[in-house]
């Protein structure tokens, strides 16, 4: 592996672990119906490595499936949020030449819709409510936590390069 794919590997990596054990360790703000995921904030580092794309995805994978062996969610949460981050992710990504408020808002929309449709199937929850729940919760984790993420991130826009 040359020294760029294993860079490549070892930040997706290290991002994966950040978002696992920061959805874990507050896991009361972190699942249900009103959330608000302290690592959805890391939505922000698509933007500066694209190696973030897998290390959301493989964090948000590895937090669901904890969150189920320990009770906290659902096995069905593995699959529906884990694609809905992945989603957003590869968005994120896309549109980062964009305002800030603009690459943010697939994160919001994607969890909003499809983690919003899931609860609101498996635990007969009301859906627009819970979309709208679950939107709010992405919303203040992207916006209100990511924002200064991302002033910081520019300032240590080396270590992304």
């Amino acid at each position: 592996m040359n020294n760029a794919r294993l860079r490549m590997f070892a930040r997706a990596a290290v991002i994966a672990a950040l978002y696992t054990v920061l959805t874990l360790a507050i896991p009361v703000a972190s699942y249900g119906q009103i959330q608000v995921r302290i690592s959805e904030a890391l939505m922000i580092l698509p933007v500066f490595t694209p190696a973030a794309v897998p290390g959301l995805f493989v964090g948000c994978v590895l937090a669901n499936a904890l969150g189920a062996l320990l009770g906290l969610t659902a096995a069905w949460d593995i699959l529906f949020g884990s694609v809905a981050t992945l989603l957003a992710a590869v968005c994120v990504r896309l549109l980062r030449k964009q305002p800030f408020w603009l690459y943010m808002l697939p994160t919001v929309v994607f969890n909003g819709v499809i983690v919003g449709v899931e609860l609101s199937i498996f635990y007969a929850l009301p859906l627009w409510a819970t979309m709208g729940y679950v939107a709010l919760g992405e919303a203040i984790s992207c916006y209100v936590l990511g924002y200064p993420l991302s002033r910081a991130a520019q300032k240590l826009d080396k270590l992304w390069n």
